[in-house]
């Protein structure tokens, strides 16, 4: 087991790489201690929870809303937890979002662990302490920002993950290689899903990568003033369509980092854009897609990146260099 702290501004995170679920007892105290999973996991796996405080809730981006995040906080009081009392997610980027919520207003606030059992939750949603829930169409339109006490990495509960999820989290692994790391570009355009899914090395080495990658950059800029909009690439399309279409969050953010690419070619010069959506499409990812673009545009002017008259958009230089763009809004329009 490997293990990396970081400091934040307000608290401490600490990576727990190449784990194992039984290192949990060795974190928290498992009498004051409470997971939160899903149905899913929860059937995959029992044998790991027996003895523990467990709360399953359904599976699916659907049940991200406050109504789910009631029924948590509502089985917490049932078990009489209290401000030491640790909350631990167990799941991909629905449970850690719900759970880091519930963890941040329940009692106003106590400790929060993490265990991501997929590639998107492992490389990209548990990471960085933002925890929201969605409104209607809006994605994560209602959360906090606020670091998770731990993060476990078990790579054995992706034994059970469905070939759409790993999928689904490739789209990330391609996000951060666009906007930070070109030498990690290079290696995915030079494999292929099945490489990473047979080589174990290869896939922890690359999971590790990227999560030091959106470590570092939140370390940079916890509450997103400046270089953490980077990691939105593709986002501010992705998340007006996602649910739009009942889209996977990869699908959606994929499509998204197509429009972006070919934006940057006209605002900002970028030469690659077939490199990217080449690589995307390598990966099972969907690249150009038709959408009613009114009613997404009238989602999209709810985003959170949007400035009064201006949207902050994340473009790409080139290879490895995420840059930020001011667009006006009615030019954005266009654009899309």
């Amino acid at each position: 087991m490997k293990r990396i702290q970081y400091q934040f501004t307000y608290s401490k995170t600490t990576f727990y790489f190449d784990a194992s679920f039984s290192h949990l007892k060795e974190l928290v105290d498992q009498k004051h201690a409470v997971i939160v999973t899903d149905e899913n996991i929860f059937r995959h796996h029992e044998k790991k929870f027996k003895g523990w405080n467990t709360i399953v809730l359904k599976a699916g981006e659907q049940y991200k809303v406050q109504a789910t995040v009631d029924t948590v906080i509502e089985q917490l009081i049932a078990l009489g937890a209290d401000r030491k009392t640790v909350l631990i997610g167990i799941g991909g980027g629905v449970i850690t979002d719900i759970t880091g919520y519930a963890g941040a207003i329940y009692m106003r606030g106590i400790k929060v662990g993490f265990i991501p059992t997929t590639i998107l939750a492992m490389v990209d949603a548990s990471i960085g302490g933002k925890n929201g829930i969605d409104i209607g169409v809006y994605k994560n339109l209602a959360g906090t920002i606020r670091q998770p006490d731990f993060l476990l990495y078990d790579y054995s509960f992706l034994k059970s993950l469905p070939d759409s999820e790993w999928v689904n989290g490739f789209a990330e692994i391609i996000k951060h290689a666009a906007i930070k790391d070109a030498a990690m570009f290079r290696l995915l355009e030079s494999k292929k899903l099945q490489y990473f899914k047979k080589n174990k090395a290869a896939l922890a080495s690359l999971i590790e990568k990227n999560a030091r990658i959106k470590t570092s950059v939140v370390k940079n800029d916890e509450f997103e003033a400046g270089e953490r909009k980077l990691l939105n690439f593709g986002h501010t399309l992705g998340h007006a369509i996602e649910n739009m279409y009942e889209l996977s969050h990869g699908q959606a953010i994929s499509i998204g980092m197509t429009r972006a690419a070919l934006i940057s070619q006209n605002l900002v010069g970028f030469k690659d854009a077939p490199r990217l959506i080449d690589t995307l499409g390598k990966y099972e990812l969907p690249t150009l897609a038709e959408y009613d673009k009114k009613k997404a545009f009238e989602i999209l002017k709810m985003d959170k990146k949007k400035e009064k008259a201006e949207m902050n958009y994340i473009l790409l230089q080139r290879i490895g260099k995420g840059v930020i763009q001011k667009i006006a809004m009615s030019d954005l329009e266009k654009l899309l």
